[in-house]
C-alpha cells in the first residue's frame, strides 16, 4: 500500500510536466502583428497586476487565519498546530494553480487569434492547450500537496496517530476554500463591472460592436474573462477536487480507526482515484481534433466524456485492487464493486446535470429561444423570462442531485456519497481545460475585433467562443452538483469528527440554525450583487465622461484610456470581496462555539439546501440571458412569426438589458455560492475536535438549553 501511495505525488508532477510542455508550445506559437500584441499585452498586464493586488489582501488573511488555527490546535487528544502549516499550503497551492492558468491563458489568447486566420483546427488546438495548462496544474499541485502531506503525517509526524494525521490535514481544504471564494467573488466583480459598463454604454447607448477599440471598457471587459473565469474557476475547482479528496478520506476512517495498516484501504483509495484521473485526463486531451467547418463542441465532448469512461473502469480497478475484505460502516459490509458503482453514479449525475444545464443554456434551444422572444416586448418581458427559466432549471439537477446522494448511500453508505463526489471530479483536469478554453476564445475574439482582422477571422473565434459559453455553463452544472454532494460528504465527516450521531430537527436550536443557513446564500449574494452595481455605475460614468471628454474617441481618431477602467474594475474588486469572505469563515465559529454542533449542523444543512438551488438559478439563468442576446448577433433572431429581428433592434436592446442583469447571476453571486457551502463545511469539519462534548456551546447554557 505504502509503494502505491507514492504514484499519488508522482502523478501529480506528471500533471505538472504535462502543464509546463502545453504552455512552452503555446508560447512558441505565432502571436500575431504588432497592434495585436499590444493589445495582448494590456490585457496580460491588467490581469497579472490584479492577481498580485488580490494575492497581497489574501496574503494578510491567510497569515492571520493561519495563527489562530495554530493557538486552538496547540492542546487536544487529536489536534496539532500543524494544521496552520497545512492550511498555507492549501492557499498557495490554489494561488500558484490560478497564477500558472492565468499567465498561459493571457499568452494563449493572442495566439488563438493568429491561429485563427489559419483556420479553426488550429485556434481550438492553441485555446485548448491553454486551457489544459490551468486543468493540469490544479490537479497536478493538488495531488502533490495531498498525497505529500498524507504521506509525511502518516509516515514521519504522526506514524500509527491516523485520528491526528485526517484531523491536520483537512487545514489543506479550508485554505483552498478560502482562496476559492475570495478569488470568484474578487475575480467575478471585477469581470461584471467591466462587463456592464462596456454593454450599458459601448452596445446600447453608443451603438457600438462586441470589443470595439473605441469602447474604453473592453480591455477591463478582456481582463475580467481571465480574472473572473480562469483563475476565479480554477481556485473554484481546486477547492471542490480538494473537498471531495478529503470528505472521503475523513469518512474512510470510519472504516479503520482500530484496525490493522492493511485497512487503510479506504483512506487512500480516494487519493488512488484522484492520481489515477489525472493520467485519464491526459490521455483525453490527445482527442480533441476538430476540422475545418466542424463543430468544437463534439472534440470537447469526445474527450471529457472519453476521459470519464476510462474512470469508471480504473475506479473498479483500483477498489478492487486496495480494498479491504469485511469491510462494515454503520453496521453494513461494502465490498470494492459497491465503491466502483458509487463512483460511477457519481460520474453519471455529473454529466446528467452538465446536459441539463447546456440545454438551458444553449443557443437555439427551447429555453433561450423563449426569453430571445419575449424580448420582442422589451426589457422587462426578457427579465420575467430569464428569472422563470432559471428557476425552472432547478428542478432536473435537483432530482438527479437526490438520487445520486440516495443511491450512492444505498450502495456503499455515506462513503459512497463521498465517492459519487469524487466521481464527478475525478478528470477535473480536462473538465478544466475544456472550461478554461472559452474565455481564451472569448478574449481571442475581442482582439480580432479591436486588431482589424478579417471577417472570417472573427467568425472562427466566435464559432470558438459559442461553443465556450456552453462549456462554460457545462463547467458551472458539474461545479454546483460536485458542491451538494462534496458539502454533504464534509458535513457527514463533520458529524463523526464531532462526536454527534444524529442532528433533530425539532430541537429549536437546530431549527433556528436551519433559518440562519437558509439565509446566508441571499445575503451572501445580495454583497456581491451590490459590490457589481456599485463598480458597474462607476464604470458606466467613466466611460461616459470618456466618450463626452475625449475628442475624436466615437471618430476612431483617439485612443480610449483603457487603464482608468482597469484600475476602477480592480479597486472594485479587492474592496468589496472581503466581507462576503468573511462571512463564511466566522459564521460557522461563532454558531458552534457559541451553541454547540448541532446548533452547527442546522447551519450547514440550511447553505447547503437555499445555496445549491440559488446556485443553480443565477447560474442557468444567466447563462440564458446570455445567449438569447447572441441570438440577435449574426444574422438576427428568427421569430416564431416567421419576422426576423437583426442586430441592433429594439429586441436586441431588451436582450442587452437582460444578459446585463444576469451577467453577476452566472459569473459572480451564481458560482460562487457553491464555494460557500463547501467552504462553511470545512470550517466546520476545521473546528470539529473543538466541539467534542460542547453540546450547547459556551452560550447556550445560559439561555436554558
Amino acid at each position: 500500500m505504502e509503494i502505491a501511495l507514492y504514484s499519488v505525488p508522482v502523478a501529480g508532477v506528471l500533471a505538472l510536466i504535462f502543464a509546463y510542455w502545453k504552455a512552452s508550445w503555446v508560447n512558441a506559437q505565432d502571436a500575431g502583428t504588432k497592434e495585436m500584441q499590444e493589445i495582448g499585452d494590456s490585457i496580460r498586464e491588467g490581469a497579472m497586476a490584479f492577481l498580485a493586488r488580490e494575492y497581497k489582501v489574501l496574503a494578510v488573511f491567510v497569515v492571520i487565519v493561519a495563527g489562530l488555527l495554530a493557538l486552538a490546535n496547540l492542546s487536544g487528544e487529536t489536534q496539532s498546530p500543524i494544521i496552520a502549516f497545512s492550511f498555507v499550503m492549501g492557499a498557495v497551492a490554489s494561488g500558484l494553480a490560478g497564477f500558472f492558468g492565468m499567465r498561459v491563458a493571457t499568452a494563449a489568447n493572442v495566439r488563438t487569434t493568429a491561429a485563427a486566420r489559419v483556420g479553426l483546427p488550429a485556434a481550438l488546438a492553441v485555446a485548448f492547450s491553454g486551457g489544459s495548462v490551468m486543468g493540469m496544474s490544479v490537479v497536478g499541485l493538488a495531488v502533490i500537496g495531498l498525497g505529500g502531506l498524507y504521506l509525511l503525517y502518516s509516515l514521519v509526524v504522526f506514524p500509527n496517530d491516523m485520528a491526528t494525521t485526517l484531523n491536520v490535514i483537512t487545514g489543506f481544504s479550508m485554505g483552498a476554500s478560502s482562496i476559492a471564494l475570495f478569488a470568484r467573488v474578487g475575480g467575478g466583480i471585477y469581470t461584471k463591472a467591466a462587463d456592464v459598463g462596456a454593454d450599458l454604454v459601448g452596445k446600447v447607448e453608443a451603438g457600438l460592436p462586441e470589443d470595439d477599440p473605441r469602447n474604453p471598457a473592453v480591455i477591463a471587459d478582456n481582463v475580467g474573462d481571465n480574472v473572473g473565469d480562469v483563475a476565479g474557476m480554477g481556485a473554484d475547482l481546486f477547492e471542490s477536487y480538494v473537498g471531495a479528496i478529503i470528505g472521503a478520506m475523513v469518512l474512510g476512517y470510519g472504516f479503520s480507526a482500530g484496525a490493522d495498516v492493511a485497512s487503510v484501504g479506504p483512506i487512500v483509495l480516494p487519493l488512488l482515484v484522484a492520481a489515477a484521473g489525472i493520467l485519464a485526463s491526459i490521455a483525453g486531451t490527445f482527442v480533441v481534433r476538430v476540422k475545418e467547418g466542424g463543430n468544437p463542441q463534439h472534440a470537447l465532448d469526445t474527450g471529457a466524456f472519453g476521459s470519464a469512461g476510462v474512470m469508471a473502469v480504473a475506479t473498479f480497478a483500483i477498489a478492487y485492487a486496495v480494498w479491504p475484505e469485511n469491510m462494515a460502516y454503520a453496521g453494513k459490509v461494502i465490498v470494492w464493486w459497491q465503491v466502483g458503482m458509487a463512483t460511477v453514479i457519481g460520474l453519471v449525475v455529473g454529466v446528467a446535470i452538465g446536459m441539463i444545464t447546456s440545454y438551458y443554456c444553449s443557443l437555439g434551444k427551447g429555453p433561450v429561444n423563449s426569453i430571445a422572444e419575449q424580448s420582442k416586448t422589451g426589457a422587462a418581458t426578457n427579465i420575467i423570462a430569464g428569472l422563470a427559466i432559471g428557476m425552472q432549471s432547478t428542478a432536473m439537477p435537483v432530482i438527479f442531485i437526490a438520487v445520486g446522494v440516495i443511491a450512492s448511500n444505498a450502495v456503499a453508505g455515506l462513503y459512497g456519497v463521498a465517492i459519487a463526489a469524487l466521481g464527478m471530479l475525478s478528470t477535473t483536469g480536462i473538465q478544466l481545460a475544456v472550461d478554461a478554453y472559452g474565455p481564451i476564445a472569448d478574449n481571442a475574439g475581442g482582439i480580432a475585433e479591436m486588431s482589424h482582422q478579417a471577417p472570417e477571422v472573427r467568425e472562427r473565434t466566435d464559432k470558438l467562443d459559442a461553443v465556450g459559453n456552453t462549456t462554460a455553463a457545462i463547467g458551472k452544472g458539474f461545479a454546483i452538483g460536485s458542491a451538494a454532494m462534496t458539502a454533504l460528504a464534509l458535513f457527514a465527516a463533520f458529524s463523526q469528527q464531532a462526536g454527534i450521531s444524529s442532528i433533530n430537527v425539532g430541537e429549536p436550536i437546530v431549527m433556528g440554525g436551519l433559518f440562519l443557513g437558509g439565509m446566508l446564500p441571499f445575503l451572501f449574494s445580495s454583497m456581491a450583487m451590490k459590490a457589481v452595481g456599485v463598480a458597474a455605475m462607476e464604470m458606466i460614468e467613466e466611460v461616459r465622461r470618456q466618450f463626452r471628454e475625449i475628442p475624436g474617441l466615437l471618430e476612431g481618431t483617439a485612443k480610449p484610456d483603457a487603464a482608468r477602467c482597469v484600475d476602477i474594475s480592480t479597486q472594485a474588486a479587492i474592496r468589496s470581496m472581503v466581507l462576503p469572505g468573511l462571512l463564511a469563515v466566522v459564521v460557522p465559529v461563532v454558531v458552534g462555539l457559541g451553541f454547540g454542533p448541532e446548533a452547527l449542523g442546522g447551519v450547514l444543512a440550511g447553505v447547503l439546501i437555499s445555496g445549491v438551488l440559488l446556485a443553480i438559478f443565477m447560474s442557468n439563468a444567466g447563462g440564458a440571458w446570455d445567449n438569447a442576446k447572441k441570438s440577435f448577433e449574426g444574422g438576427g433572431f428568427k421569430s416564431a412569426d416567421g419576422s426576423i429581428h437583426p442586430k441592433g433592434s429594439e429586441a436586441h436592446k431588451a436582450a442587452v438589458v437582460g444578459d446585463t442583469v444576469g451577467d453577476p447571476f452566472k459569473d459572480t453571486a451564481g458560482p460562487s455560492l457553491n464555494i460557500l457551502v463547501k467552504l462553511m463545511s470545512v470550517v466546520a469539519l476545521v473546528i470539529a475536535p473543538l466541539l467534542v462534548g460542547l453540546k450547547s456551546g459556551l452560550i447556550g447554557p445560559y439561555l436554558g438549553m
